[in-house]
């Protein structure tokens, strides 16, 4: 099979990266120098220039919005960390600003039209949304608080995330507020949407859309009864890569997800995917102030946090990167990133099939399920390849989450000349 390359230089798990990693190199200093300059004008010209390499990648907004509650609604734990903005060796690419959010971002498809982040909710909207928080609307549960599902008076279905009373402090209303601020004016059809908050003595509420059909690490394990195609999982991976990218370099400011992982994904009736759980969510440093990481307590999921912001708490848009990379191998393998019961040698999924894959057995971690086809094992080591770049345990080796988008699209284009 194809897609194979000879890597030189060390990586997390000791396996060596590809030498594709320069063309990530070279991509990212060539938007770097793109991006040198000041100005509205350069940012409205940065965005023209990208929109026709993107143009052909996205989809229209879906017309179903009423869709079933999913666990991913209350995984989180906190909302934000106490953290400073501070200059480190690591250099993170030049972005596009103010009106290139157009190119990422999707009109609210929501069938009464409600403006993402526009509503600063009352306690008696909430209870009336909710029953009374009744325990029938119960829809998830996380170190964040609880979720449930309401129904506001026009109609519109949402979720109701309640913190929890002993996580109030009022230290913390200030970045509680700067945060829902900052998520409120994010809209991408692959982004769970924020509709507004409630901030009022002791609650904390956020209000977001109502996604149906369960989460990608439930269709992975078959709930439904049904498997998802490679093909599916490949678009799913390409609709989470184009939800990051628009978070990392075309909102109005930087933000780093933090928790991107399979339980976080939800899926649509038509199984396009939209990244939920902003409760980790951090605005990256400001590369225009000569900042180049946020400087944060570690917050993430075991299994998919990346072991340079755990050893440093220097956190950049490349840890997102790495968690995406750990998800890729989730996506092709079926497996969680870390299971227990299996062999020693099995335990960390990533570190087993990463091994297989540069010993040319990559298709032996195919999820079983999925047929042993050449097409399929094409796509798998194509994938998997991604994937090596991705938790580079060097971020600067790491690719951008936009070049991790045009890979993905060039897999897709391969598989389509193939059939």
């Amino acid at each position: 099979m194809s897609g194979r390359r000879k890597n030189s230089s060390g990586d997390l798990f000791g396996y060596p990266p590809s030498p594709s990693h320069s063309s990530y190199s070279s991509s990212s200093k060539s938007s770097s120098a793109t991006n040198s300059t000041s100005g509205r004008s350069r940012v409205t010209g940065a965005a023209r220039s990208v929109a026709g390499v993107f143009a052909a990648c996205f989809s229209p907004p879906e017309d179903d919005t009423n869709h079933p509650s999913s666990s991913a609604y209350g995984s989180s734990d906190a909302f934000s960390s106490t953290s400073d903005v501070s200059g480190a060796s690591d250099s993170t690419e030049g972005r596009r600003r103010g009106t290139a959010r157009g190119i990422y971002a999707t009109r609210n498809d929501s069938t009464h039209m409600r403006e993402p982040g526009s509503t600063k909710f009352t306690m008696a909207e909430i209870t009336t949304a909710t029953k009374n928080f009744s325990p029938a609307h119960k829809i998830g549960q996380g170190g964040f608080g609880t979720v449930y599902k309401g129904q506001l008076r026009d109609g519109t279905l949402v979720a109701v995330k309640r913190a929890k009373k002993s996580m109030y402090d009022k230290n913390l209303v200030g970045e509680f507020l700067s945060e829902v601020q900052a998520l409120s004016k994010v809209e991408h059809l692959n982004l769970v949407k924020c509709y507004g908050f409630l901030q009022h003595g002791d609650e904390r509420i956020i209000v977001v859309e109502y996604i149906a059909n369960g989460t990608l690490r439930e269709h992975l394990d078959c709930f439904n009864g049904n498997v998802l195609s490679l093909a599916s999982r490949l678009d799913i991976a390409i609709d989470v890569a184009h939800a990051i990218t628009y978070l990392h370099t075309y909102t109005d400011h930087p933000i780093i997800h933090r928790d991107i992982k399979s339980s976080n994904i939800l899926l649509t009736e038509k199984l396009r995917a939209k990244v939920a759980d902003f409760g980790f969510a951090r605005l990256a440093a400001d590369v225009e102030s000569g900042q180049t990481h946020v400087s944060t307590q570690v917050k993430g999921t075991a299994g998919y946090l990346d072991p340079e912001y755990l050893k440093t708490y220097q956190l950049t848009e490349k840890s997102d990167v790495y968690s995406f990379g750990i998800l890729l191998v989730e996506i092709v393998t079926g497996r969680r990133p870390v299971e227990s019961k299996r062999e020693l040698e099995e335990r960390v999924t990533a570190r087993w099939a990463l091994k297989k894959f540069k010993e040319d057995l990559a298709i032996t971690v195919l999820d079983p399920k999925l047929e042993r086809s050449d097409a399929n094992g094409f796509v798998l080591e194509k994938i998997l390849d991604l994937a090596l770049q991705c938790v580079n345990s060097h971020r600067k080796s790491r690719p951008t989450m936009r070049r991790c988008v045009e890979v993905l699209w060039e897999i897709r284009k391969d598989v389509q000349l193939l059939n």
